[in-house]
């Protein structure tokens, strides 16, 4: 088996958010949040983050809310870091929650008891010798925000988000040298509910808000990154996309210059701006071409060009397929933004199509484009797991899944591609954010939670665990 060299230091480890594992929702003084309102189950969370008009209320009598307790991190901490650390961990990846630190998201001062907890978090991964990777936004906007101000739609928000990141960077300054500004930004075009705060009502245009929220954001990341340069000068701060590379479903020319707009709109719009400080041409056509006119104050273009990131987090799970007419052919599933089936991939359990050779893919185009360095923030395998009688969890498909990942990066890497780290996703179960899910697992750690929110919480390493220990203990040579 040919082995690959990865780079000395290279930041090996897991990722999560706090909505999908801490549970805790009223603890410490937290706010509601996005996630506090969306119900589990499959189908009744894909309807409400594609439907128009959603209200953000809690309905015990009609849906569960699994994220409310989700894996329980907030109680057992201590123990998941220590498990963590016994793989190797170099960094670990989670997310700080909003509504912790401003419950309403509006307030003027910061909440001691969500500081003070993230303060724990941070010294037990310290402990451990583990760096923490965070995402200051991940899918989990104050629900006030939300009900009194209209999500990202509101220029006010920026203001809120600034002292939110000014809270956290001043108070987190010798504890979090990497962070990421908002997690899959580019996901609001499919997913607005949970990465702008807002859902489409039925008689608007679904592009003039949410490009309007996509400015927002930009000038809101333009400002935590100048925040974060000016606090902590030696920390390092990203973006972070959502990235599938677009295959053309044949050598059609016009299929391919579908595929290719495809690709610029959904993966490069919001990382253009993010990493080259400027509106691309490409979308300054289609806003003349849309009649789509952006509320952009004296100083916005400015800031964004000199707040950009210093790398790319991105997360990869799969390719996309697309020909102009689809009417003849079967859709793809997977993470909302489907395609057409790609006859020369298998699928998962969850109908999302397994391309190693995709993330390698992904690696060289993006490298090739911006040039900057790049960071595999989160990919891995969701499927149903099966405990044993004698109490293991043999995962062989989830290693062979990452494995061949892992192969795609080290052959990027000798590509030329300069990669910082491969945070897998989620490196112990939790909910799925797109179906609400404790069956679709993705972790080296087994939790004994289930749809049906019974379980007992205790955490089982799978066979997955060994395999991951000994690639992070290699340094990526034995796979």
């Amino acid at each position: 088996m040919k082995t690959y060299q990865f780079p000395k230091g290279f930041l090996w480890g897991g990722a999560t958010a706090a909505n999908q594992i801490e549970g805790g929702f009223h603890e410490g003084n937290k706010g509601l949040n996005i996630a506090d309102v969306l119900p589990g189950g499959k189908e009744e969370r894909l309807n409400i983050l594609q439907s128009p008009g959603f209200q953000f209320e809690i309905d015990r009598e009609k849906y569960s809310y699994p994220n409310h307790e989700a894996i329980d991190f907030y109680h057992r901490y201590k123990e998941d870091i220590a498990l963590f650390a016994e793989m190797g961990f170099k960094v670990f990846r989670m997310s700080i929650a909003w509504t912790r630190i401003f419950p309403n998201g509006d307030e003027r001062e910061p909440n001691e008891d969500g500081l003070s907890f993230y303060d724990r978090v941070f010294d037990e991964l310290q402990k451990h010798g583990i760096e923490p990777v965070v995402t200051i936004s991940h899918y989990e906007m104050p629900l006030n925000l939300v009900k009194e101000y209209g999500g990202w739609r509101s220029r006010e928000v920026i203001t809120f988000f600034e002292r939110y990141v000014n809270a956290i960077f001043h108070r987190f300054k010798d504890k979090v040298k990497y962070w990421m500004t908002f997690n899959e930004i580019n996901s609001g075009f499919v997913m607005p509910i949970q990465g702008l705060g807002f859902s489409i009502q039925k008689e608007e245009d679904k592009y003039q808000p949410t490009f309007q929220a996509f400015h927002h954001q930009f000038v809101a990341s333009a400002i935590a990154v100048k925040a974060c340069h000016d606090i902590i000068p030696d920390a390092q701060i990203g973006c972070m996309i959502l990235y599938a590379p677009v295959y053309a479903y044949d050598a059609n020319p016009e299929n391919v210059m579908y595929a290719l707009q495809e690709e610029r709109f959904f993966n490069y719009f919001c990382a253009d701006v993010q990493v080259r400080g400027k509106y691309p041409a490409f979308i300054n056509r289609y806003f003349k071409e849309h009649n789509i006119e952006l509320d952009i104050r004296d100083g916005d273009l400015e800031l964004i060009e000199e707040g950009t990131v210093d790398y790319i987090g991105f997360s990869y799970y799969m390719s996309r397929t697309e020909k102009k007419d689809k009417s003849d052919l079967n859709t793809a599933e997977g993470n909302i933004i489907g395609g057409v089936k790609n006859p020369f991939l298998k699928a998962s359990d969850w109908g999302w199509e397994i391309d190693p050779i995709g993330l390698r893919i992904s690696l060289n185009q993006l490298y090739d484009r911006y040039q900057v360095p790049l960071f595999v923030v989160e990919n891995g395998l969701g499927a149903y797991d099966k405990v044993e009688e004698d109490g293991s969890i043999e995962d062989d498909y989830r290693i062979e899944y990452l494995r061949d990942h892992i192969k795609a990066m080290g052959e990027a890497i000798e590509d030329g591609v300069d990669l910082m780290g491969y945070t897998s996703w989620g490196c112990i179960d939790l909910v799925s954010a797109s179906s609400g899910q404790f069956s679709k697992r993705y972790g080296y750690i087994y939790v004994d939670k289930h749809d049906d929110g019974s379980g007992t919480l205790e955490r089982k390493k799978k066979k997955s665990f060994y395999w991951y220990q000994e690639v992070i203990a290699s340094n990526g040579e034995k796979l």
